[in-house]
Order: structure tokens, then sequence, then C-alpha cells
């Protein structure tokens, strides 16, 4: 009952509201004004006296351009007087679309602002009516430290979120319905084209769609390996740490944590000049004849797959390591005990009580470091490329899905197509982080470790 009557608060409001609450419907912040909330309702006024200023000035501007993206190009126009070319300004669909699409933001802003102030000013209504006090801007003020602690601590965050990522998410979902590329010079002046560009990468028979797919299955199975063989790796290289027998613990997590002290880009680059041709683990192999011939780390698809898989294994057993380190401390030594004691071996031990464990506890570590590793933009980029060789005119044979993202939009300007590798991307992980995690005992059986 309550959820309903909060959901008709709106209806109630214009249909019960006094003069003052069916002012608001009009002039924003007229009901906490008429209701003993002038500062509150000033403000809001202020609020909705700006967007009709940005919207007169700009605003309705922008929305009608947005349907068309422009129609006018740069053109030369002869200057008798100077004896020289100028260019007349034409149309930017980028900044079109940008613009409509903050101004589409806006809007929706100003309507979610009507319908709290409409609400606010009914709820205020209700209060003179029963005699209930009606809260001052200085009380109002004093509960966002108080009982609203959550509104001030969470309105900064969200902000940010939409500013930073859903506006632009928004911005990229629709250049992928566009014809914005180097194709057929579309970079200044370009249109809507629809699901053109979405069939054109799902498309398995075209150049573009077997890219794509060619793509996304080696960045998956780069993904299980990088995560999984870390995690595994990781674990008993933490296990065998820590070990009663083992002596000078600090000195050894000192020795792999220090590998995480170093810029990752040092390390790498470092890697990468080691592992050429003529590098030096192919120098010193030859000269004491162990090879006739340089391997070919980074020349050799197959290879270079191989080679990043385990330098990427070198840059993060380290952090698994310090990641369940603490975890492997915490599990009850009374488990082992008892496993011994009905003689159990290491490897059950291993399996029947420590993996368990350690897979309930980590699991929403091992999805973030599973979506980590498909966005894994530095150990490709910088170790092989995205090569040694090309799958089609755009994409290398080892090329994550991240790493030809960037080279089709900054390398090679197809931006509509990157805009669709985005949304596939983004779909990827977000089936894949759901269907994991709420599949997980650790989603299901919050509650404790059976």
């Amino acid at each position: 009952m309550k959820k309903r009557n909060n959901e008709n608060t709106i209806g109630e409001a214009v249909k019960k509201g006094d003069l003052w609450t069916r002012l608001s419907m009009v002039f924003f912040g007229a009901g906490m004004f008429g209701h003993k909330q002038k500062v509150k309702g000033i403000a809001v006024f202020i609020l909705e006296i700006c967007f009709i200023f940005f919207m007169a000035n700009t605003g309705i501007a922008r929305l009608i351009q947005l349907p068309s993206l422009g129609d006018t190009e740069q053109v030369e126009i002869w200057n008798e007087a100077k004896g020289v070319y100028e260019y007349a300004t034409g149309d930017n669909s980028l900044l079109i679309l940008l613009y409509g699409v903050v101004t589409i933001f806006v809007i929706a802003a100003i309507a979610v602002l009507w319908v709290l102030q409409m609400k606010q000013s009914y709820s205020c209504q209700k209060k003179l009516e029963n005699g209930q006090h009606v809260p001052t801007f200085k009380e109002d003020m004093k509960s966002l430290l108080d009982g609203n602690l959550h509104i001030t601590l969470m309105s900064l965050p969200c902000l940010g979120i939409l500013i930073f990522n859903v506006v632009p998410l928004v911005f990229m979902i629709c250049m992928a319905f566009t014809n914005y590329s180097k194709e057929d010079s579309h970079l200044t002046l370009f249109d809507w084209n629809g699901l053109t560009q979405v069939f054109r990468v799902l498309n398995l028979n075209g150049n573009i769609g077997q890219q794509f797919w060619h793509v996304l299955a080696w960045t998956l199975v780069w993904a299980f390996f990088a995560t999984f063989l870390n995690y595994i790796l990781g674990m008993i290289l933490a296990m065998v740490i820590n070990r009663k027998h083992t002596h000078g613990k600090a000195f050894w997590r000192f020795c792999f944590v220090l590998s995480i002290a170093v810029p990752q880009f040092i390390s790498l680059m470092i890697m990468r000049t080691m592992l050429q041709p003529e590098g030096a683990v192919n120098v010193l192999l030859m000269n004491a004849g162990m090879i006739s011939e340089p391997l070919p780390f980074f020349t050799n698809a197959t290879w270079a797959r191989i080679t990043v898989i385990i330098i990427n294994l070198w840059v993060g057993i380290p952090y698994t390591m310090l990641q369940v380190t603490g975890i492997l401390q915490n599990i009850p030594s009374d488990l082992y005990e008892a496993a011994k004691m009905d003689g159990a071996g290491p490897i059950r031990i291993f399996f029947k009580i420590t993996l368990p464990y350690m897979l309930f506890v980590t699991t929403p570590y091992l999805i973030a470091q599973f979506c980590g590793n498909i966005n894994n933009f530095n150990i490709i980029y910088l170790l092989s490329g995205g090569g040694p060789t090309n799958v089609g005119d755009t994409a290398g044979q080892t090329d994550l899905l991240v790493t030809w993202l960037y080279k089709l939009t900054i390398d090679q300007q197809y931006y509509n197509l990157g805009a669709v590798i985005g949304i596939m991307t983004f779909i990827v992980l977000s089936v894949i982080t759901l269907v994991t995690y709420r599949n997980s005992k650790s989603y299901k059986d919050e509650g404790a470790f059976n």
C-alpha cells in the first residue's frame, strides 16, 4: 500500500494540490515557496530559468539539428579582394551529436527536477494541513550531515558517473548508428545509417565480421588463461610461502612484490626487447648452441599468443599472491587437522578444502580479474602490438577487442565500427559477469561457507 501511495504522489499532487502546488506545474518551486520553504523554492525556480535560457539559446537548435546531424559542408570561396580562397564554415556532425545528447540529458534532468519539486510541494502542503512542522532551509542543510548524510556522500560520485560514464556511453552508442569514419570522407559531416555497422560487424562472411569473431574468440581464450592460471599459480605460491617450514617468508614476499613496484610499462618494454629475434634471449641461446635460428616469440602467431600469456603470469601472479595470502591464513585450521586424521593427502586437501573456500570468498575478485583481462590493453599493445600478422586489414592475431578498438579509432579512424566494438565488449562483459556471479555460491549462499 505504501509503495502504491508513493507511485500516486504526482497524480494526487495534480488533483488534490492547492493553488501553490498546482502553480509548481508551471513555475518550479512555487509550492515550496508558498509552503514556508522560500529559499529552496527560489533556488529551484532559478534552475528552471537557467533551463529556459539554455533551451532558447542553444538547446532547441541542437535538437533540431540532431535528426540530420547537419547538412552544410565546408566549401571554398574565392575572395576577390585578397586574391585567395577562403573556407566557409560548415556543420560539424560530431559536435551536433554531442550537444544533442547533452541536451537530451539536460531535459531528462529537468523532468526529474519537476517530479521531485512537485512531490516536495505536495508533501509540505499535507504537513501544513495536518499541523505538522515543515523543515526550514537551515534544518534541511543540517540533515545533510545527519539523517540524509547518504545524499551528501553519494551526490558527487553519482554526478561523476553520469558525466564521465553514462553520457559518453550514450554518445558512443549513438555513434554506432552513423557512418562516422574515414570511409567516403565522413569525418566531419556524417549521417545516421541505422544498424548497418552492427550487421557489418556480426556478418560472418564479411571482412569486418570475420575479424570480429576471430578477435572475440581469442579475447575469451586469453582472458580465461590469463585469469585462472594467475589465480591457481598465485594461490599455490602463497601456500608455499605460508607453509610452517618455509623460512624467510617476508623476504620471499618482498621479492615478488618488487615486480609490482616496477612500472609495468618498463617491465613489458624490456621483455619485448629481450624476446626480439636479435634480442638477449635468442642471442644467448644461439651462442650456447641450443638453437640454430631465433625463436619466433613475436613473429609467429601461436608463439606470440603463448608468449603474452606466460609474460602475463610473471606480471599477474604477485597480485594474486597478495590477494589470497590473508584469506589462506583465515581458513580454520581444524578443517586441515580433521582431513589429515582421515588420511587425506595434500592434493585432496587442496581440492576439497582450500580451493572451494578460496573460490567462495574470491569469486567477485575472479570476475573482476576476468573483466580486467578482457580489457588488458597494456600487455598486448606493449608486447606484440596485436601482431604478428593480420587477420584482415584492421586486426592482428593477438589483438584483443580493446586493442582492436584502439586501432579502429585512433590509428584507422573507423569511429563508427569502434563504437560498435565498444558496445559488443560491454555486452560480453555484462553477460559473463551477471551469469557467473548469479550462479556462484558467493551470491546464492552469502551467509556462510559450507
